[in-house]
């Protein structure tokens, strides 16, 4: 939010919190953002701050899209503005800020010049490459994370999968039994149907599996 908006009070953000109060001091700042932005989208503290994989996906992903609308382009650097709250960058954070600006350039079609890049940091040794081993070790740690994270990620999907293929093959064998049943616009089959295939804005059905869909009911057709 900040690097849209530019006005988010960052020196009361707090981080590296590991507790639910400070969660919900940061939550509240975010609140007031949104609220001074008319930004209607209701934040679920409470389910928030409990950490579950499933409500904090779903505000992340969220999050991309509202950034991805709204973002305006502007080179923001993010070190500067944690500075802002009294925190030292860590050596991780600087290594996002290097991302976030080069996404950046890629986003803007700007071409980035020496000058315009800012100085640059030198090791103790007095060279740019003097930390190399220790970025390249951070990097790795990253990468091991976010596969545990991709590994989780992908287990929740398929549970999910799982329990709505149930219900779809529930719905078909119903159908298969009374066909008059998904005659009834208003019927209870109808409506978990609706709610089975509905898809978010923007998503669009990859045109093999609406051909696959349309063949037939098959067992070993999937629908998803």
């Amino acid at each position: 939010m900040d690097s849209i908006y530019l006005d988010v009070p960052m020196n009361r953000v707090k981080f590296n919190v590991n507790t639910e109060y400070q969660y919900l001091q940061n939550f509240k700042v975010l609140q007031s953002c949104f609220t001074r932005h008319h930004i209607d989208r209701p934040l679920h503290v409470e389910q928030l701050i409990k950490c579950r994989m499933q409500d904090n996906l779903e505000f992340l992903q969220w999050s991309k899209r509202h950034w991805d609308q709204y973002y305006p382009g502007h080179e923001y650097d993010p070190i500067t503005r944690r500075r802002a709250s009294g925190a030292p960058p860590t050596p991780s954070a600087a290594t996002g800020g290097r991302t976030s600006a080069a996404a950046t350039t890629r986003r803007t079609g700007a071409t980035t010049t020496p000058a315009s890049r800012g100085p640059r940091a030198v090791g103790s040794s007095g060279g740019v490459g003097g930390a190399g081993g220790g970025q390249l070790a951070l990097l790795r740690e990253e990468n091991a994370a976010m596969k545990t994270t991709v590994e989780g990620l992908e287990k929740e999907r398929d549970f999910y999968f799982s329990k709505l293929r149930d219900i779809e093959l529930l719905l078909q064998t119903a159908v298969e039994e009374n066909p008059d049943l998904e005659k009834d616009d208003n019927g209870l089959i109808k409506q978990v149907q609706a709610i089975l295939y509905s898809t978010e804005d923007g998503f669009e059905i990859p045109e093999e599996a609406q051909a696959a869909a349309a063949e037939g009911n098959g067992e070993d057709l999937e629908t998803f």
